[in-house]
């Protein structure tokens, strides 16, 4: 059972937004917040990411081959030079002529090629795992690093310096996949002593098969006792260990996991609410509505015509 990629599409809510940035010195692009997760990969050149609001932390160098991850979609700043003024994008930056179009600004200077985009998140019902992540993730690929992160930059920097037949098929898919490279790659990272929550949750030896039994299975009658037995663990020392790395005990884990679940369905698919209350592992379609009422703040029906109407 893949947490990760289950996680990650509890939250999508659309196909994610990307354009192509070509910046020459002098450059600058102020980007607002937006909603999701933004992202930035450099397929040419260098340049500099400057993070907006309170308490923000240091620009960061970037060079050809790193990739940003912005876990809340936080406004910032892009340009050749944190001096550099920054301008929003306008309409007369952008043409086409790539899968994905492209955004041109700046001078005469040395020329930075990046991807810049975002993926739409729920972040009102963020999975924990995501919670948790780094407000900014920075990575680089250069000298080895995430060797399967660098081919997928490699991919798309190939594809959308020279775009070819399949390209306009090719681009998205590989934007899709970026999302779990990086991920992946940031969470293979941290190092074994110093890794906590999640990043530890999913290779420990006793949380892990207890997650994994969850996401296979939610509807199952699942006890914090017959968890622990998964782990390996009594049920005090299960639970202690489970709530220090997911975050929550592990009976609010998958309580949360079930509504989760259930409102993804609700959104996606027409089945009657009685079958999305079995599927959630309850028997009494009252006992189910009013457990979502609790997490959602609307009953069932009511949410799924909301989600339909948006």
């Amino acid at each position: 059972m893949d947490i990760l990629t289950e996680a990650l599409n509890s939250m999508r809510t659309g196909h994610p937004a990307s354009v192509r940035t070509d910046g020459r010195a002098p450059w600058g692009l102020r980007l607002p917040p937006v909603a999701g997760a933004g992202f930035h990969v450099v397929l040419y050149g260098t340049c500099w990411l400057i993070p907006l609001g309170d308490a923000s932390p240091e620009p960061i160098a970037l060079s050809t081959g790193d990739v940003v991850f912005l876990r809340d979609g936080r406004g910032h700043i892009l340009a050749d030079h944190p001096s550099s003024p920054a301008v929003e994008p306008k309409p007369e930056h952008f043409h086409s002529g790539s899968p994905i179009g492209t955004l041109s600004l700046g001078g005469d200077g040395p020329r930075t090629s990046l991807l810049c985009g975002n993926y739409h998140l729920d972040q009102g019902r963020a999975h924990p795992l995501v919670r948790q992540l780094p407000a900014v993730i920075h990575l680089s690929t250069r000298h080895g690093r995430h060797p399967e992160l660098s081919a997928a930059v490699q991919l798309l920097g190939a594809e959308l310096e020279n775009p070819r037949i399949g390209s306009d098929g090719i681009v998205p898919t590989l934007i899709d996949s970026l999302l779990l490279y990086i991920l992946r790659a940031w969470l293979e990272s941290q190092p074994p002593a110093n890794a906590e929550g999640w990043a530890s949750a999913l290779g420990d030896t006793a949380v892990a098969p207890a997650l994994t039994a969850i996401h296979a299975d939610p509807s199952a009658v699942w006890t914090v006792e017959s968890l622990a037995a998964k782990a390996g663990l009594s049920r005090a020392a299960f639970a202690r260990r489970f709530t220090a790395l997911v975050g929550e005990p592990p009976m609010a884990y998958l309580t949360r996991w079930r509504m989760t679940t259930a409102a993804k369905r609700l959104r996606e698919s027409d089945v009657p609410l009685a079958t999305v209350a079995v599927h959630a592992g309850y028997r009494s379609e009252f006992a189910f509505a009013k457990a979502f009422k609790r997490e959602y703040g609307l009953a069932p029906g009511a949410y799924r015509r909301e989600a339909r109407a948006a």
